[in-house]
């Protein structure tokens, strides 16, 4: 459903691409948990897929679908933005910053 277009980081607990969907051609982020999840349960259950499904504000990147494949693998499927705003929020140094940022 989904091509990878790149690679867009790695973190503690998953890894991020850049796809888009070749039935609609709409851009998205896709993360990778590096975890393996073998019931839907336990995935749904996680606090992040808990916190996303129920937020939703301009300003807060939308999940659009949360998959888990035939390997257990559990992939978490964002809008796409085409920024990064945490480099530019830390190198001041200021957290205050990071949140006006955010808002």
């Amino acid at each position: 459903k989904y091509k990878i277009i790149k690679t867009i980081g790695d973190g503690t607990y998953g890894s991020v691409v850049k796809a888009y969907d070749v039935n609609t051609g709409e851009v998205v982020a896709i993360k990778k948990m590096k975890r393996k999840y073998y019931r839907w349960d336990s995935c749904i259950s996680l606090r992040e897929v808990r916190s996303l499904i129920k937020l939703s504000h301009p300003n807060i990147v939308r999940l659009k679908e949360v998959v888990r494949d035939k390997n257990n693998e559990l992939y978490f499927v964002f809008e796409y933005l085409d920024a990064n705003i945490v480099p530019s929020a830390t190198s001041k140094g200021d957290d205050q910053s990071l949140i006006q940022l955010c808002l």
